[in-house]
């Protein structure tokens, strides 16, 4: 069976699923390639909202194809790079729906989704210095966001695998969930998501990111997109908002 990405788009949620069976669904080289012109042509599309990403069946994504990392190891991790910073970048929430391993080029993955939702059982890890790889600077920065300092040391420098209750624990995941309910769960909040302001979103996530520097220009696009005011009239009348500010694509 081919490695590739799928994707749908349901109900305002993009899906996006690791399809590489055979290698517990391990990112090849034209896999890593494949996300962010992916992302792009998602993040442009106005009916998606939301973003989720999984893997087929039982494993999230056991990391990097090791093949490829034999062939030329920089280009693997350059590749690797772009399509981690191509999906934290995407201007809608993101939010990875892990199940079994979450290791390696997996773990990059998920961290920069914005939300990570886990299955009771799931398997998380980073394990560079089991191949002697110097793990990127971007790639640790945003693990250390999560999980601090001591957490990423223990991770980075032993590439041991940690469970749900102890990636639940030290902020690598959101929820963790018994088997059976991850999905609904998953579209449970993606409805919640979708419903609300992609305003507040979108200013949320540049904030939280770190960008400080754009007050002004959310002050402006508050005042003219006409969330705030139909949030307020939705209030004060009982009723749903009907949110129509649309984030832009990634130009």
């Amino acid at each position: 069976m081919e490695p590739q990405l799928l994707h749908t788009v349901a109900d305002a949620v993009a899906t996006v699923v690791i399809r590489h069976p055979a290698k517990r669904n391990a990112m090849t080289a034209a896999m890593w390639a494949a996300l962010p012109p992916l992302l792009d042509t998602l993040a442009a599309d106005p009916e998606v909202r939301a973003l989720v990403l999984t893997g087929e069946g039982g494993t999230f994504c056991a990391g990097a194809d090791i093949s490829t990392l034999r062939e030329s190891p920089e280009e693997a991790q350059r590749l690797a790079v772009r399509a981690e910073e191509a999906l934290a970048a995407f201007p809608k929430p993101t939010l990875a729906a892990i199940r079994g391993h979450c290791v390696g080029g997996g773990a990059q993955l998920a961290g920069a989704c914005d939300l990570r939702f886990a299955m009771e059982g799931a398997l998380f890890g980073v394990t560079p210095a089991k191949l002697g790889i110097v793990y990127p600077a971007s790639s640790t920065r945003r693990l250390v966001s999560l999980v601090g300092p001591a957490t990423a040391k223990y991770l980075l420098f032993s590439g041991e695998l940690i469970d749900t209750d102890r990636a639940l624990r030290t902020g690598l995941v959101d929820e963790v969930l018994p088997e059976g309910e991850l999905a609904k769960r998953v579209a449970e909040f993606t409805r919640i998501l979708v419903s609300r302001s992609q305003l507040t979103q979108a200013a949320a996530k540049e904030f939280v990111g770190g960008r400080t520097d754009r007050d002004a220009h959310w002050r402006e696009q508050a005042r003219a997109g006409g969330d705030t005011e139909e949030g307020v009239a939705a209030f004060l009348e009982r009723r749903q908002p009907r949110f129509t500010w649309s984030a832009p694509g990634r130009g």
